[in-house]
């Protein structure tokens, strides 16, 4: 039996395909380092842009902490301003309000000068009066400001009312009454203050005046 033999012949590509497949080869190679290239400058600018949030982060964290200690030093120094305001009406403001409702009858024997908070059954503050002045039937809380206002009635009432439910838990049955003292009384502060049924106490020189006007009735809490 005779075996067939088949010759295959290998195609030996001309000068000008294998030219051809070079610059093939050259533009795959360029398109390669064109992608490569992009790719690094991709990563530079991820670098730079991650760099640049660092250093923001940075200026950030120390704005925070800048803004953190102009917080702490405002409130050292409205902390000294609240003490030096305490201090005023209990050093300048208390002395004289009462020596001028004692001159009115009241004889107060137990006076608060520089302040009593009111506790809630969690130990935070519900109300603080500046001045308490008691007797065996009559307490008067005193608010105290620079330059009263409108708005200061409104929040004085909360207050007497809160001292009233206080008082109402400890069976205290004493009369409460509200007065606001100021300096100043900015327009319609004065006479919001005696509807409310507050006493009003003016600086006068340099002492107090408590202002009663003919028909003036004092509101009771």
């Amino acid at each position: 039996m005779e075996t067939a033999i088949t010759t295959e012949t290998r195609h030996v590509p001309t000068f000008e395909e294998f030219m051809a497949s070079m610059e093939e080869l050259r533009k795959s190679h360029a398109e390669t380092e064109r992608i490569v290239k992009e790719n690094v400058l991709s990563i530079k600018e991820t670098e730079r842009i991650v760099r640049n949030n660092a250093r923001q982060m940075d200026r950030t964290d120390q704005q925070i902490k800048e803004t953190s200690q102009v917080v702490k030093d405002l409130g050292k120094q409205m902390g000294g301003l609240h003490n030096s305001f305490g201090e005023l009406a209990e050093h300048l403001v208390a002395p004289g309000i009462v020596e001028r409702f004692n001159e009115m009858g009241y004889a107060f024997d137990d006076v608060s000068l520089s302040g009593r908070k009111i506790l809630d059954e969690n130990g935070k503050v519900k109300a603080e009066i500046d001045i308490l002045l008691e007797n065996g039937e009559f307490i008067i809380a005193v608010e105290v400001k620079s330059k009263a206002v409108k708005n200061d009635v409104e929040h004085h009432i909360k207050r007497l009312q809160i001292l009233r439910e206080h008082r109402d838990k400890h069976h205290d049955k004493r009369k409460v009454r509200g007065a606001i003292a100021g300096a100043v009384f900015l327009p319609g502060a004065k006479e919001a203050v005696l509807e409310a049924g507050f006493y009003v106490i003016e600086q006068s020189g340099d002492t107090m005046h408590v202002d009663i006007p003919e028909g003036f009735v004092p509101n009771e809490w």
